[in-house]
C-alpha cells in the first residue's frame, strides 16, 4: 500500500471517534467493512462520465453496498490538473465530518479490483420524495448542503446529486470536482443567496477558519494542493466577512448542465 494511503487510513480512523449509529450497523463497523472488506463489483452506473461501479464490500459476514470509483477510470479534466477526483471525493467527506455537517455518505480511499480509488456507502433514497420539487424548497438540510458547497467550491451540485434518505436525513454525492482555487461555485441550491447566516452557521464557519490553520489543514494536505487549501481559507473568511450566502459568480455559469 502506498504511504499516502496509509496516511489516509490513519487520518480516517481519527475522525470516526464521535459517530452515531445509523441503521443496523454502527458506523465504526461500517467503516471497517467498507475500508477493509473484500470488494466485489456487481454493476456499473452507465450515465456517469467517469468509471462509477456498483459494488459490495464484505467483511466477517457483514456486507455493505457501495459505490467504487477507481482512479484508473477517471477522465482528465483541463481545469483540475492537480491530484485526482477520488482524493477530492474523500476530502469533501473529511470537511463534512470535521465541521459536523454530515452531508456526505461514509467515504474511504482503498484498493479494489481495478486499483486504488474511492469507495462510498450507497444511500437508498426515499422514492416518495420528488427531487424535481424537493431541491428548490427551504429544507434545513439543503441549506446545510448549500453552505457546505460554498465552503468546498462545488462546481457540480445537480439535483440528482441530492440523496434524501428520508425527510430528515439528506446526503450529497459526486464531489470529484470541488476545491478549485478559483471561484467556480455551480449549483442548483441558490434559494438562500444573499440571506444572512444564522448564529450556528457563523459558528461552523469560525470553526472552519480556525481548524484550517491546524488539524483540518493537516488532514487535507495529502489530498489537495497548498493553493487549494489556502483557497478554502480565503472562501471561509470571505463568507464570514459578507455574513451571508454567496451570489452567483457573473463570470461563471451558476447552474450545472444538465441540472438534473
Amino acid at each position: 500500500m502506498p504511504d499516502v494511503y496509509r496516511v489516509h487510513f490513519v487520518q480516517f480512523r481519527s475522525i470516526q471517534k464521535d459517530i452515531c449509529v445509523r441503521g443496523q450497523m454502527a458506523t465504526a463497523d461500517k467503516l471497517m467493512t467498507l475500508r477493509d472488506g473484500t470488494l466485489r463489483v456487481t454493476g456499473r452506473l452507465v450515465d456517469a462520465s467517469n468509471a462509477t461501479l456498483y459494488a459490495v464490500s464484505e467483511l466477517d459476514g457483514q456486507e455493505m453496498v457501495c459505490i467504487y470509483k477507481p482512479k484508473a477510470g477517471e477522465r482528465p479534466l483541463w481545469d483540475f490538473p492537480d491530484g485526482c477526483l477520488a482524493h477530492r471525493e474523500f476530502a469533501a467527506y473529511v470537511v463534512s465530518e470535521h465541521l459536523g455537517l454530515h452531508v456526505v455518505p461514509l467515504t474511504v480511499l482503498r484498493d479494489g479490483p481495478y486499483g486504488q480509488g474511492m469507495a462510498q456507502e450507497w444511500i437508498t433514497i426515499d422514492e416518495s420524495i420528488d427531487l424535481a420539487q424537493f431541491f428548490s424548497t427551504d429544507h434545513p438540510r439543503l441549506r446545510t448542503m448549500s453552505l457546505f458547497d460554498a465552503i468546498i467550491n462545488n462546481t457540480d451540485r445537480k439535483i440528482g446529486h441530492l440523496l434524501p434518505e428520508n425527510m430528515d436525513v439528506v446526503y450529497g454525492c459526486d464531489h470529484g470536482v470541488t476545491f478549485h482555487a478559483e471561484d467556480k461555485l455551480r449549483t442548483v441550491l441558490w434559494q438562500w443567496s444573499g440571506e444572512p447566516f444564522t448564529d450556528q452557521e457563523i459558528h461552523i464557519l469560525e470553526h472552519a477558519k480556525s481548524s484550517l490553520q491546524a488539524e483540518l489543514r493537516i488532514k487535507l494536505e495529502p489530498l489537495l494542493t497548498d493553493n487549494e487549501i489556502d483557497a478554502i481559507d480565503s472562501r471561509v473568511r470571505k463568507l464570514l466577512k459578507d455574513g451571508c450566502f454567496p451570489a452567483p459568480n457573473p463570470n461563471w455559469p451558476a447552474v450545472p448542465w444538465p441540472a438534473f
